[in-house]
């Protein structure tokens, strides 16, 4: 009689291919035994999907053995999951894997449950090795390798097994039909395993830090074309560090042609290399020539060198980054900053020093994602050590640790940090005092970091204001740890309250010294009229009388203005407008068409209006307004 197995995945999108299991299941085939004796069922449901309904689902398939992928956004669910499998089939086996239960199976597993293992290692020879073991007359777990389990109450653990070096040992899920008859919108991919470093943040490389394994080219490109052919939409590319090996830049050109020949897949995502600005460039060119990318990101993670060393990061220089960010800029293709707060060795001021140098050199947008403490990663392993202090977020599905202090960082410090970020995000990312902060840092009248630190401290006087009480409800709420929380700031800043923020910031504006500038008083207007529509909606006057600048409605799009010439030369990444003398002035247009936008769609949820906004911020070529000159110069020079 054959036996039954159940692969079950809860992804954060639906539609997404199951590679993991696609793996699992073909490794395990490649045993005739296990091939013969056991039916194999991949059960894959998103995060949003009625945890109800998923373990009905996983009752009536009645298997023998249930394999579960455990993650950080999903190991909550996973957990209920399991509880409930093991009252509803207490005679299955269960297997547990993932980064989020590997050598932890105290915290998951009671001594009692004797049917339920932990896989501590790359999860495809460990489960082959257990299926195969659970086949003979009186299974011994102890003979697989990478396992845990418990056993007359004391916890048994085999030890890691080597990693897998020839990954052409593992057969393709997708050649052997494993995902064929079903549809998918979204797959992760791995053409390589490892990384070269060793950021003690992250399980990717401290976990593996190694050589680089390969999957051999052409079942890369074999594998790509099926994703091709099956219309997938979206491909995230998760090797480590894409664009380090050459053979990354023939991989793109094959996903373009791809998509040339079958249409698909529309969008690529992908983590680029750490010290390869140029193949990385040339890799983003090709991408976004072919339509498959919009923006790139730039993952500095810090600049503070104290930090930097505390995480390991080290090796990886800053003056790489700004190679890449600068011929990214030239070609004119959007890219943004990814930083993480707060890191072990930074400090708040540290933070907001190293965020005024970044937007004083020009970055398109600056991202701040919150430390996460990630399970069987270096940093958990020095938490005492370091001072780290975790916030676990309130949710259903996922078990996620944000760090809210350290020995540099109380938890005053980190709710501070974070308020400066939603000031970046507001005057520098969504550009509300993009031209004005930009002015006061070029003359000296007060850097980046001073002005948004001034505003953050605005903010919080002012929670009255329905856009600063969001921001101060975030950070009281972990709010902030929800990737759709920034998009929702967004929807408000470039959407739904410009009329708001016009006014905050001309109230903030006025209660400084620099408001004594008639030039600032100028360019604050400019910032008024500039200010990007994250939408394809009717540019309207801003909710404020303008004082310094005449202007008036052209078109839906396009508001004509004319600027007196001592604010020409203060203009932010504006190009093409002639020169005035400081008594001219010069009738201009700022077009909000921009591109890639779509309208609002007023059917849709706020989450998924507010997804499009943080998506659509890390474009801000994209959504940027055109400026063109309307008539000559009066007063020109020359």
């Amino acid at each position: 009689m054959r036996r039954s197995v159940a692969l079950v995945e809860v992804p954060m999108y639906p539609n997404t291919l199951p590679l993991a299991s696609g793996y699992l299941q073909a490794y395990a085939q490649k045993d005739p035994a296990v091939a013969a004796a056991y039916d194999f069922t991949i059960h894959s449901r998103s995060v949003g999907h009625p945890v109800e309904e998923l373990v009905d689902e996983l009752v009536r398939l009645d298997c023998d053995v249930y394999g579960l992928s455990c993650y950080l956004w999903n190991m909550r669910r996973m957990s209920e999951v399991l509880r409930a499998l093991l009252e509803a089939r207490p005679g299955a086996r269960f297997i547990l894997g993932g980064p989020q239960v590997m050598n932890h199976i105290a915290d998951y597993v009671e001594p009692h449950h004797e049917n339920v293992a932990v896989a501590n290692a790359e999860g495809e020879a460990t489960f082959a090795a257990y299926l195969a073991q659970l086949l003979e007359p009186e299974p011994d777990l102890r003979l697989v390798p990478g396992l845990s389990f418990w056993s007359d109450g004391a916890l048994v653990d085999t030890g890691k097994p080597d990693r897998i070096r020839e990954l052409d040992d593992i057969p393709s899920p997708f050649a052997a039909g494993v995902f064929d008859g079903k549809d998918y919108t979204f797959a992760v991919v791995e053409t390589n395993r490892g990384c070269p470093f060793r950021c003690t943040y992250c399980y990717w490389g401290a976990a593996t830090n190694d050589k680089v394994h390969r999957w051999e080219i052409d079942r890369v490109k074999a594998d790509l074309t099926w994703i091709s052919e099956h219309g997938i939409e979206s491909v995230f590319l998760a090797d480590a560090n894409w664009g380090a090996l050459p053979r990354d830049v023939e991989l793109t050109r094959h996903m373009v042609e791809c998509k040339e020949r079958n249409g698909y897949p529309l969008m690529i995502n992908m983590q680029a290399a750490k010290n390869r600005p140029d193949r990385v460039t040339e890799i983003t060119e090709i991408l976004v020539e072919g339509g498959m990318l919009t923006s790139q990101p730039v993952s500095l993670q810090t600049v503070s060198p104290t930090a930097l060393e505390m995480v390991d990061r080290a090796n990886i220089k800053e003056s790489t980054y700004v190679a890449l960010q600068r011929k990214l800029q030239e070609k004119q293709i959007s890219s943004y900053t990814e930083l993480i707060w707060p890191l072990p060795g930074e400090t708040i001021d540290s933070f907001r020093e190293g965020i005024g140098r970044l937007c004083g050199s020009g970055a398109n947008a600056i991202v701040t994602y919150p430390q996460l403490l990630l399970r069987n990663t270096p940093m958990e392993r020095q938490r005492d050590v370091l001072g780290i202090e975790t916030v676990r977020v309130a949710d259903d599905a996922s078990e996620a640790d944000v760090v809210v202090g350290t020995k540099w960082v109380d938890r005053a410090d980190y709710e501070q940090g974070v308020w400066f970020y939603y000031a970046v995000i507001t005057l520098y990312n969504a550009r509300a005092a993009y031209h004005t902060a930009g002015y006061l840092d070029a003359s000296g009248a007060c850097d980046h970091a001073e002005f948004l630190t001034a505003a953050s401290r605005w903010f919080q006087e002012h929670t009255d204001d329905p856009l600063c009480r969001f921001f101060a409800d975030s950070i009281a709420t972990l709010g902030n740890y929800d990737l759709n929380n920034v998009g929702k700031a967004l929807h408000m800043v470039l959407h739904s309250h410009r009329a708001e923020v016009d006014r905050l910031l001309l109230d903030f504006l006025r209660s400084s010294p620099w408001w004594e500038d008639p030039v600032v008083r100028t360019l604050y207007e400019v910032d008024l009229l500039a200010r990007p529509y994250v939408y394809r909606e009717p540019a309207v006057m801003p909710a404020v009388p303008l004082e310094n600048v005449t202007a008036r409605q052209q078109d839906r799009y396009v508001i004509a203005a004319e600027l007196p010439g001592a604010v020409l030369p203060h203009l932010r990444d504006v190009r093409g407008l002639p020169e005035a003398d400081a008594g001219g002035t010069l009738q201009v247009t700022v077009d909000h068409r921009g591109r890639r936008k779509m309208p609002y769609p007023r059917h849709r949820s706020l989450e998924h209006n507010a997804a499009y906004c943080q998506a659509m911020m890390n474009r801000a070529q994209d959504i940027a307004p055109a400026w063109s000159a309307a008539r000559p110069v009066s007063g020109a020079v020359g």
